[in-house]
């Protein structure tokens, strides 16, 4: 009942959000032009950036770049220094270089893979100005990009003057990126913050208070407690789909996650703006009918993707057998919170490329563990803000190209032709996933000295396919006991994170870019539909082919040979 009822107002929420976000990204007129229009004006005249100038696909992707390598190198600096720079009350000394390297570009890819435990080893400023700030920023960048590719579709903002061939107006980056910050994250995340606060999550700037701990007697008699602003990050790293948390266990960390109504709205604030872009995204395309496929392929991946998981939860830890009662799977998991809740955050964390647990997912059973891969490799089931709808638009003009074949019709989306071109590009999107995944594990794998993993065996392959594929798929959460605080995880990793972050980006806009100057072919009776039942279909068969195609051997020696070894030693143990 509380998957349920969690889910629902997941969506019911959505709903209103989607007609928010339509009329702040439609370049229309809208009522929050007099809240927000003064304080983007004067963002803009900071930037030196006239706002209100088109952008085709080439400067917008450059723009985009740019802005980027900016913020990255600005993070890395004051991760840097951070042991020299003010709000440090806890005197908490400098990262190593390549950590910092791997800290910095991880927050800039919306990727927030911590191989450092946040109350630790970063001080106030790292974590209030570097961290939060990169939780609100990356989010509306990936955001922004999604507006290029869907005006793109729609051959840009000049379509109705533009001639074929001509160069088509995408919107404007540092626009789009302002106004998603304004406009949408900053007031969410600040609803958010003041709930959860409520439910008491920390909010505060003092230094660390030491208690005496409750048993006395023993060799340690009083702890640091570490506070800070908490309930504004978790807040931004919720609805970004960002996933680092203030503390190393995360929102399984108590005062991160205190209360079943805290637990609640974070789990909540997971799917919120991804499903809210679902809807947006019907309403800028003016194609209502997409959407609605759209939502309905997503949906049934995700309640597939949670059953799977629950039930697998639900089952007994194989390594208990003989020792305990036979219940759920309550190893890594808080009591308070049980096997359905644990597992349904683990499914919608690794499928919106959120990554923040009140699990720990090196615990899961193995049907669970390839739920969260699986979620993770797909990476367009709701998907991180923007980019994952990118990655379903992907997707459709995959299916769209393959339909096209079966039907012996050029096959073309909202009227423009996909040809050889985007068709290529396609491909190395294709082909991209597996070639960096499978590569950096084999030699992880390969390597003893430097696989730092703490299992041997199949659990072992799967601790290190899961944190590159976390990397690559810009997710963040990890199957944690492995010794990743490497210079050859922290580099590898960022590697990763930067191919995984910036091609599966950058080329849809470049596609986009191309089809928008294509002239429009009128609808027809032999046009491919896109909102209908067998299209809907013959998208989820191609998520799905594709995916089982390119990893399925490192499922076999990863989760399902697990799951089967698992299976024979509960056999002979009864």
């Amino acid at each position: 009942m509380d998957v349920m009822l969690i889910l629902a107002l997941a969506l019911l929420l959505a709903w209103p959000l989607r007609a928010y976000m339509v009329g702040i990204f439609s370049g229309q007129k809208h009522w929050s032009d007099k809240v927000f229009g003064p304080v983007e004006n004067g963002i803009f005249k900071v930037l030196g950036v006239k706002a209100s100038a088109g952008m085709n696909w080439k400067s917008y992707g450059i723009a985009f770049l740019i802005s980027n390598l900016v913020l990255g190198v600005i993070a890395f600096l004051l991760l840097m220094f951070q042991h020299v720079l003010p709000m440090n009350p806890d005197g908490i000394g400098p990262l190593s270089w390549d950590l910092a390297l791997h800290t910095a570009v991880s927050f800039l890819t919306n990727t927030n893979q911590q191989h450092y435990s946040g109350q630790a080893q970063l001080s106030y400023l790292s974590q209030g100005f570097v961290i939060v700030t990169l939780q609100f920023v990356t989010p509306a960048m990936g955001l922004a990009v999604c507006l290029a590719v869907l005006r793109g579709l729609m051959g840009g903002r000049n379509s109705a003057e533009a001639a074929e061939g001509e160069e088509r107006d995408l919107g404007n980056y540092y626009q789009d990126t302002v106004r998603a910050v304004l406009r949408l994250m900053l007031p969410l995340a600040a609803v958010v913050a003041l709930l959860l606060a409520s439910q008491g999550v920390p909010s505060s700037y003092q230094a660390s208070p030491t208690v005496p701990v409750l048993e006395q007697g023993q060799s340690l008699t009083e702890q640091k407690i570490p506070l800070g602003p908490v309930a504004a990050m978790v807040a931004i790293k919720q609805l970004g789909t960002n996933g680092g948390g203030w503390y190393g266990p995360n929102s399984s960390n108590p005062l991160e996650n205190p209360t079943p109504v805290a637990n609640a709205i974070e789990t909540i604030a997971l799917v919120l703006i991804p499903i809210a872009i679902v809807f947006m995204a019907g309403g800028l395309l003016r194609q209502r009918g997409f959407a609605r496929m759209s939502l309905a392929v997503m949906g049934f991946l995700s309640l597939l993707c949670v059953g799977a998981a629950i039930y697998s939860e639900q089952q007994p830890n194989v390594a208990f057998t003989g020792l305990a009662q036979q219940t759920g799977n309550m190893e890594g998991k808080e009591v308070r919170l049980g096997t359905d809740l644990s597992a349904l955050w683990a499914t919608l964390t690794t499928q919106t490329s959120n990554g923040s647990v009140n699990a720990m997912h090196d615990s899961l059973n193995p049907v669970a563990g390839l739920v969260t891969r699986s979620g993770m490799l797909i990476n367009a089931i709701w998907g991180g803000i923007g980019c994952g709808f990118v990655n379903f638009i992907v997707y459709v003009w995959i299916a769209v190209f393959i339909a096209g074949l079966m039907i012996g019709r050029t096959p073309e989306i909202f009227g423009r032709k996909l040809e050889k071109t985007e068709i290529s590009w396609l491909g190395v999107l294709l082909v991209l996933p597996s070639a960096v995944i499978l590569t950096f594990t084999a030699i992880t794998v390969a390597i003893p000295s430097i696989t730092g993993n703490s299992n041997p065996g199949l659990h072992g392959i799967a601790q290190v396919f899961y944190e590159y594929t976390s990397a690559f798929a810009n997710n963040g959460s990890g199957f944690e006991g492995l010794g990743d605080n490497t210079q050859w995880w922290n580099i590898s990793c960022v590697i990763v994170l930067l191919l995984g972050r910036y091609l599966p980006l950058v080329i849809p806009l470049v596609i986009a870019g191309l089809l928008a100057k294509k002239r429009q072919i009128p609808v027809s009776n032999g046009t491919l539909p896109l909102h209908n039942l067998t299209f809907g279909v013959t998208l989820v068969t191609v998520i799905l082919i594709l995916n089982f195609l390119s990893f399925l051997p490192s499922m076999v020696l990863g989760p399902i040979g697990e799951a089967l070894e698992l299976t024979s030693i509960a056999g002979d143990l009864k």
